[in-house]
């Protein structure tokens, strides 16, 4: 693309010295010629098509499913627009089994659903699936902070029987899985490489602010942008940044910003790190960088009605819980009668002021 501009720059000046015209009536007569060679010598990045995620399954009712099972949730976070959404479509998967069923006090399926406040917080994480799993629920589901720190765990739960239904951010040793339910994060960081190398003319500097590297989720996303973004030619990534890396940070993005005074664009790799940089770009009064997140939250929605934010790539919590609940109580079927599919990815969406309010994106919108 450089080269196109340079040879178009080269053509400009030479017209306007042989030809005695104005700089003006040359580029104007130029100027198609001009675009057709930056298109053509253009470098594109994967653009992702969004396909239709799976739809909220079906409650086979004749399948002989445990009475009175009960499904323990170990989540990465408990709180948050995300993590609510997750619940609340886990919470509906469990009473339209109990409706379809037709089960009653003790015969009703439970869940219960707990997890840290911080997604970095492997430690209390742990602390949980233990206390958990001494409990000997019938299922066990869980989002891992970390993709390998849980390993001990989820043995326990495979001396005890305990199937494990991995959602949201898969473990290392996928083979103490029973199934996994989540969002396909490669696609995801391709999909934010796509459309930031747009944005910024496809070429420039960016920069990644990622949330911690050891979680799957993560890894998946960032190595996913770094794949797509590098097939723009002129796009440089400066740095990747992650949470778990770094002391502070919100002191680590400042310090970037101050470094690299002349950056293009950002990708940050979740909800919670979008924000961070959004209140420091604000703080810090920070223009003409573009900005692209991961998930739709109520804070980003408004972020991009106002131009802070070109756009966000989103999930569908509430499928995800759903089918994640309804995985982990076919799990509890007697035999072998419950076909489960492994592995299965929800499709992300790209989210810009065009579609906020498109009713056909609303299950990729989260509030508070």
């Amino acid at each position: 693309m450089r080269k196109a501009a340079v040879t178009a720059i080269s053509l400009l000046a030479a017209m306007t010295i042989l030809t005695g015209c104005s700089k003006d009536e040359v580029e104007e007569t130029i100027q198609p010629l001009v675009a057709d060679a930056i298109e053509d010598n253009d470098s594109e990045a994967e653009e992702v098509n969004e396909k239709e995620s799976p739809l909220i399954p079906e409650i086979d009712s004749s399948l002989p499913i445990q009475e009175g099972a009960r499904i323990a949730v170990v989540s990465k976070a408990a709180r948050g627009e995300y993590w609510k959404l997750v619940k609340k479509g886990m919470e509906d998967a469990v009473k339209a089994v109990n409706d379809a069923y037709g089960f009653k006090k003790d015969q009703e399926i439970t869940m219960t659903f707990e997890g840290p406040d911080d997604e970095t917080d492997v430690e209390s994480q742990i602390n949980i699936l233990d206390a958990v799993i001494a409990e000997n629920p019938t299922v066990l589901c869980m989002s891992a902070c970390d993709t390998d720190s849980c390993q001990a765990q989820l043995e326990t739960a495979k001396e005890n029987g305990i199937p494990v239904i991995s959602f949201d951010s898969n473990v290392e040793d996928t083979k103490l899985i029973k199934a996994y339910r989540g969002t396909d994060n490669t696609e995801v960081g391709k999909m934010a490489a796509y459309h930031l190398g747009r944005s910024i003319g496809k070429m420039g500097k960016v920069v990644v602010f990622s949330a911690q590297e050891k979680t799957k989720s993560i890894q998946d996303r960032v190595n996913g942008f770094l794949e797509n973004i590098g097939k723009y030619g002129d796009i440089e990534v400066k740095e990747v940044v992650y949470a778990d890396q770094v002391d502070d940070m919100e002191s680590a993005i400042k310090g970037v910003l101050e470094k690299y005074t002349a950056l293009d664009g950002v990708f940050c790799t979740n909800a919670d790190i979008t924000e961070l940089y959004l209140d420091i770009a604000e703080e810090e009064q920070e223009e003409g960088i573009a900005v692209v997140g991961v998930d739709a939250t109520s804070r980003q929605q408004k972020a991009i009605r106002n131009g802070e934010e070109i756009g966000t790539v989103s999930q569908q919590p509430y499928a995800m819980g759903y089918q994640t609940m309804w995985t982990a109580i076919q799990a509890t079927a007697s035999g072998k009668k419950a076909k489960i599919e492994r592995n299965v990815l929800l499709t992300p969406a790209w989210i810009d002021a065009d579609c906020l309010d498109d009713p056909q994106y609303s299950s990729y919108l989260y509030s508070e």
